[in-house]
């Protein structure tokens, strides 16, 4: 596999990298990412208003920071209706920390995704000798996302839409190949009808609705 270029980062830290001093919920604080050279990823750090403006002009430069609203973590139990969109948003981490080089288009549109539908913010975009990187922040939770914005040409957006489709139907898992080998060529008995019609998904229309609004 080639080096990473998406991560999935920690939430926020509770306490300040600099003071160690706890965050009162609702303050205002600095999210700042580290080039990590033992994983050749990134560091997050977590900084008070305060101890952000008191760093040393020498002090390493971070990657990337931007003013965030630290928010204590609170146990919830499942919302009705957020089925389909905690789906996504599991599918995103697993794909990131996965890195597979064929998912690094769905990655893109997932976290396209998200943003829609008001659960990830983009926080910041970097240009890269590989490429643009886009940092998103999950607004509940603080994780991070690092996603490399892969320029997907027009023609290829329709393919990606039947990808996430079959990601969702199926549970996250794309079908087994072997499966669809079989059944491809087993042979249609004297009277019986194929159906070669593409399923539909509860999602899909969201998903051609929102990959179709975004200029890519």
């Amino acid at each position: 596999m080639a080096l990473a270029e998406s991560w999935h980062l920690r939430s926020r830290s509770r306490e300040c990298a600099a003071t160690g001093r706890p965050f009162a919920d609702g303050e205002a604080i600095i999210t700042t990412l580290f080039p990590d050279p033992e994983s050749s990823g990134y560091l997050r750090k977590d900084y008070s208003i305060e101890a952000w403006h008191e760093r040393d002009g020498d002090e390493e430069k971070p990657f990337s920071f931007w003013r965030a609203t630290y928010q204590a973590p609170v146990s919830t139990g499942e919302k009705p209706g957020m089925v389909e969109k905690e789906s996504a948003e599991e599918l995103l981490k697993r794909l990131v920390e996965e890195d597979e080089d064929h998912t690094e288009n769905v990655r893109y549109i997932l976290a396209v995704m998200l943003e829609r539908q008001k659960l990830l913010r983009e926080t910041d975009t970097q240009r890269t000798p590989n490429g643009i990187l886009r940092v998103y922040e999950h607004r509940k939770t603080g994780e991070i996302f690092i996603i490399k914005d892969p320029d997907i040409a027009l023609s290829k957006i329709d393919e990606i839409q039947g990808e996430i489709i079959l990601l969702l139907e199926g549970g996250g898992r794309y079908p087994q190949l072997e499966v669809a080998e079989t059944i491809a060529e087993e042979p249609a008995t004297e009277g019986e009808k194929t159906d070669t019609a593409e399923p539909e998904a509860e999602n899909a229309g969201e998903v051609e609705e929102i990959v179709g609004d975004e200029e890519l």
